[in-house]
């Protein structure tokens, strides 16, 4: 068991054309890690399930934390009402901030950006850089073809069976909290394997 999260990375999308389910899943997920008293830090966006997700955080008096990359921000596309916005140069330097700054990482459906994040931090933790848990909130089942993807990575032997420890899934933004208390210890020692 993994020593108690207190801030989390959420990693979510933007798009406010997905299905209405997405966003009502977002605006859950911040609403019950403000009332267990975590910290969120997330890209900072205003729209889709990022705006969702902030405006449950922030109905609960939750502290969250924006990183925008600056193009954006001249684009109008940050979230005005958050504890803090923090302006980066690029999207390099966002998601370094966002993984070095969490205990955690929680990831909602999302588009190309979202599923590249979310890979990356699945690759520092295979390699025992990233050592905190990582969890999938499955809402409508969008996570399953990558979930099989990653096992079947497994089974053809291009990673060690011991990483399929390395994430949760959950169904519901509900069983966030758990799942974080409960993920399976890692540690730099990953890197023995991380090669197999």
């Amino acid at each position: 068991m993994s020593e108690p999260a207190k801030t989390v990375c959420v990693y979510c999308a933007s798009s406010r054309s997905c299905h209405r389910e997405y966003h009502k899943a977002a605006y859950d997920l911040g609403r019950i890690l403000a009332e267990q008293g975590f910290t969120i830090v997330y890209g900072g966006g205003g729209f889709g399930s990022m705006g969702a997700m902030a405006d449950g955080a922030i109905s609960r008096g939750g502290r969250i934390i924006g990183i925008l990359p600056k193009f954006m921000q001249a684009l109008e596309w940050g979230h005005n009402g958050l504890s803090e916005l923090r302006l980066v140069e690029d999207l390099r330097e966002r998601k370094h901030i966002m993984l070095a700054e969490s205990q955690a990482v929680v990831a909602l459906p999302g588009g190309s950006g979202t599923l590249e994040e979310l890979l990356e931090a699945v690759t520092l933790k295979r390699l025992g850089i990233y050592l905190n848990p990582i969890v999938l909130v499955n809402t409508r089942g969008f996570f399953d073809p990558l979930v099989t993807l990653l096992h079947d990575a497994i089974g053809e032997s291009f990673m060690d069976e011991r990483h399929g420890e390395m994430w949760q899934v959950v169904t519901e933004p509900g069983g966030v909290p758990t799942a974080l208390a409960t993920a399976p210890a890692w540690s730099a020692d990953a890197r023995k394997f991380a090669s197999r």
